[in-house]
């Protein structure tokens, strides 16, 4: 994989080039109002795509939350992998949140599955099957697993996964991002207890997520 720009998510760059390019011209002839709305989106996209560093915790038995945003639901569902009923954290990004997600855990890639779907609310409990959604399954150090699903949302109409089959992520390390509003499920492997509750608020590979039945 390669790594991003630093502070700015490289997909976000043709929207800011062409928002910025477009400002300018209308300046150019004189254009005042179109310029400074499109100076106005640019400013947002630039915003939008913003790709902060952030300090992983590096003590062992601990899963970092994978996006920045409020957590909405925490609770048993079908891991979409293996059918299970297993712990699933949602956290909800809106349009002001940091959109680039992490790995909750040193992991590798096992598979990938993209699933079609509708664009409903992302808060909406029924986004998780409805929408469309792309589907990661990580093999940890442990031999555990763990899915995250990056759910589109009302606007979100590209999800982007950076990782291919096979690949080795880092704790906290970026996988890929939803554009414009969107959702993120994690399922955790049996045993692992939940760190964060309804309502609360996460930053991607700070925010610690689960702990493992005992640090090993």
């Amino acid at each position: 994989m390669r790594a991003p720009r630093a502070g700015i998510a490289r997909e976000g760059l043709p929207f800011i080039g062409l928002t910025a390019f477009a400002s300018l011209i209308f300046a150019l002839v004189d254009l005042r109002p179109p310029a400074l709305v499109f100076l106005c989106l640019a400013t947002f996209c630039l915003y939008f795509f913003r790709d902060p560093e952030r300090v992983v915790p590096g003590a062992p038995g601990l899963a970092v939350c994978p996006a920045d945003g409020r957590v909405v639901a925490v609770r048993p569902r079908p891991d979409p992998f293996s059918g299970r009923e297993l712990v699933c954290v949602s956290i909800f990004m809106n349009v002001f949140s940091v959109h680039v997600n992490r790995s909750p855990v040193a992991a590798r890639v096992k598979a990938l599955a993209y699933h079609p779907g509708l664009f409903l609310n992302a808060s909406l409990d029924k986004a998780s099957l409805n929408n469309e959604r792309c589907a990661c399954l990580l093999e940890d150090e442990r031999g555990e697993d763990w899915t995250v699903v990056q759910i589109a949302g009302l606007i979100a109409r590209r999800i982007v996964f950076r990782a291919e089959e096979g690949d080795l992520l880092g704790r906290g390390e970026r996988l890929g991002l939803i554009k414009f509003g969107s959702r993120l499920d994690v399922y955790l492997p049996p045993d692992w207890t939940p760190a964060v509750a309804p309502g609360e608020r996460t930053l991607a590979g700070q925010t610690i997520l689960a702990r493992a039945p005992r640090a090993s």
